[in-house]
C-alpha cells in the first residue's frame, strides 16, 4: 500500500457557486488505478458523486479528466498529485457530467427486413469504427461543438458505421452533413484522447465526406478549390510573384555544407506567404543546410484529403514523389504543417518527411540574438497531433524571445476545410484563440503553419510570425550587435 494526495473539482449545483478543488489523501495498492483512488475517497466521503460501471474500459461510464487529459478511471494510473475533474461537458455533480444530449444524437440501426449476413470486406470496413464505448472523451474535447451545433466525432463515426453497413436502411450521409459533417477543423483531438484509439478524422469524417462527394453534397467553396488544383496544380490563386519563381533550384549555405535536404513548400508559403520561406532559407544557409527547391512539385492534396475530393490525389502524389526521388534526396523538408501531415501520413515515400524544426534539431543552430520581446506559441493541429512535433518549436523561440509564455493549446479554425467552407465557425474559434492570446501578456504570437498564421492574425490584435522569421531576426539583430561592438 502507498498514500497518494490528489485534488478533485467538486461542484454541487444545490450548494455551490462555481466549481472548487478539495484535496484528499488515501492509501492505495502499488499500480491502483484512478477509479480505484476514487473508491477510496468515497469510502471517507460518500457525497463523492462519479460513474463506473464494468472497471475493465469496456463500457465508458467513468471518463474523467486527469491533469486536463480525458482517461478512463478504470484505466489511467492514479498518481501523486493528480488533478481529477469531469469533462469539459455540462456538470450534473462532481465528476458525473450530461451524457443525455451527446448520446441521443448518435443514429440507430434502421434495419433491412429480412437482411443478410455482411460480406467479408464489408465487415472488414466496418471493424475499426465498431470498438466505440460512448464515453464521450472526443465530444469533450472537440473544437467544433464550442460554437456550433455539431452532432460531435462520434455521431460522425456511427453515421459512416451504419452507412457500410448492408443491413441499414438509412440515407446516413445526407443526414451526416444536416449533422455537421463539413463543421469537423480535423484537429485530430478526438481520436488523440480515444480510449479505443479510433482515427474518427481519417477513417470516419474523410470517409463520409468522400461518399458525400460521389453524391454531390460537397460544398460549393470545398469545389472551388478542387477545381483550382486540378488545373494548376495549387489551392491557392497566384496574386504576386510566387516563391518558385524568385528562387534558384539550389540554395547554398554561407559555409560548410553540414547537410542536403529537398523543400516541399506547400501553396501558402509558395503564393500567400513567400517572404517566410525566403526567411527560412536564410535561417537554414546561416545553418549549414543546403536546400534543393524542385520546381516541379504542386499541392499535396491536403485540402482535397479532409475536404472527401480524392479523384486526384494519386496523381498529385506521383508529381511530388517523382520530383523529390529524382534528385535522390533522402529527406525532404516541409515548413507547413499540413502539407507535412500529409506527406508523412497520407503518402508512401521513398525518402523521409521532416518539419524544418526538427532538420534543424538534428543538425543544432547557432544561437540567434535574444530579442526584447515576450512571444507565446500557436500549436498547429497538424504538427501537434499530426506529426507529434511540440517541444521542437519552443526550444528554439526560447533560444530567440525574450520571454516565453505559454497559452492553452486549441484549435485555431482554420483545418479540415472550415475556413473556405464554413467562415463563420473558423470566425468563432479565431476570436477565441485570439483573446487567449491577448489575454498571455505576449507582444507576438508565433506558429508554424501558414494556415494558423493568416488565420489567427485575422482574430488578434498582435502581430503573428512564423518561427522561421523570428529566428531570421534574431540572426540579424546579432549580426548588428556584432558589428556594433567592432567599430
Amino acid at each position: 500500500m502507498k498514500e497518494i494526495t490528489f485534488t478533485i473539482l467538486r461542484f454541487n449545483p444545490e450548494t455551490d457557486e462555481k466549481p472548487h478543488p478539495e484535496t484528499y489523501t488515501v492509501a492505495v495498492h502499488e499500480g491502483a488505478r484512478v477509479l480505484h483512488a476514487l473508491h477510496a475517497v468515497h469510502a471517507q466521503d460518500q457525497t463523492l458523486a462519479y460513474r463506473y460501471c464494468c472497471g475493465s474500459g469496456q463500457c465508458g461510464s467513468c471518463a474523467v479528466q486527469v491533469n486536463g487529459t480525458p482517461v478512463l478511471a478504470c484505466l489511467a494510473e492514479a498518481k501523486d498529485g493528480m488533478a481529477v475533474s469531469p469533462l469539459a461537458l455540462p456538470v450534473v455533480q462532481d465528476l458525473e457530467v450530461d451524457l443525455a444530449p451527446y448520446i441521443g444524437r448518435i443514429a440507430h440501426i434502421a434495419p433491412v427486413p429480412c437482411a443478410t449476413f455482411p460480406k467479408k470486406e464489408e465487415i472488414d470496413a466496418i471493424k475499426p469504427l465498431r470498438d466505440c464505448i460512448e464515453c464521450m472523451a472526443c465530444v469533450s474535447v472537440c473544437p467544433a461543438l464550442k460554437v456550433t451545433d455539431f452532432a460531435g466525432p462520434t455521431a460522425m463515426r456511427q453515421e459512416l458505421r451504419l452507412a457500410l453497413d448492408p443491413r441499414d436502411t438509412g440515407d446516413r450521409v445526407p443526414e451526416a452533413v444536416k449533422e455537421g459533417l463539413f463543421f469537423c477543423t480535423s484537429c485530430q483531438k478526438c481520436w488523440k484522447v480515444c480510449p479505443k484509439e479510433i482515427e474518427i478524422p481519417g477513417k470516419a469524417i474523410e470517409k463520409l465526406r468522400e461518399i458525400a462527394n460521389r453524391q454531390g453534397l460537397t460544398l460549393p467553396r470545398h469545389q472551388e478549390v478542387a477545381e483550382l488544383v486540378r488545373t494548376t496544380g495549387r489551392s491557392v490563386p497566384r496574386i504576386k510573384e510566387t516563391f518558385l519563381e524568385q528562387v534558384p533550384e539550389v540554395i547554398e549555405p554561407d559555409g560548410e555544407v553540414r547537410a542536403t535536404v529537398g523543400f516541399f513548400v506547400g501553396c501558402m508559403y509558395n503564393g500567400r506567404l513567400p517572404d517566410t520561406a525566403l526567411d527560412m532559407l536564410e535561417v537554414m544557409r546561416r545553418n549549414g543546410i543546403r536546400v534543393v527547391i524542385p520546381h516541379e512539385q504542386v499541392c499535396c492534396g491536403s485540402p482535397l484529403i479532409r475536404t472527401g475530393q480524392t479523384a486526384f490525389i494519386d496523381h498529385l502524389k506521383r508529381r511530388n514523389i517523382e520530383a523529390f526521388r529524382s534528385r535522390n534526396l533522402d529527406v525532404v523538408m516541409t515548413m507547413c504543417a499540413g502539407c507535412g501531415s500529409t506527406l508523412k501520413n497520407d503518402y508512401k515515400t521513398p525518402f523521409r518527411v521532416m518539419d524544418a524544426t526538427e532538420v534543424l534539431d538534428r543538425y543544432g543552430i547557432e544561437p540567434p540574438a535574444k530579442l526584447g520581446i515576450t512571444a507565446t506559441y500557436h500549436d498547429p493541429c497538424h504538427l501537434l497531433r499530426g506529426q507529434g512535433i511540440s517541444e521542437e518549436p519552443r526550444k528554439f523561440l526560447r533560444e530567440v524571445a525574450g520571454t516565453f509564455v505559454e497559452t492553452p493549446n486549441q484549435c485555431c479554425g482554420s483545418g479540415g476545410g472550415v475556413r473556405s467552407g464554413v467562415p463563420e465557425e473558423a470566425a468563432a474559434l479565431g476570436r477565441m484563440r485570439g483573446e487567449a492570446f491577448e489575454a498571455s501578456g505576449a507582444d507576438v504570437v508565433v506558429s508554424c503553419c501558414p494556415f494558423c498564421e493568416f488565420h489567427i492574425a485575422e482574430n488578434t490584435k498582435l502581430p503573428v510570425k512564423d518561427l522561421m522569421t523570428l529566428l531570421r531576426e534574431g540572426y540579424e539583430e546579432k549580426d548588428r550587435e556584432q558589428a556594433g561592438k567592432s567599430e
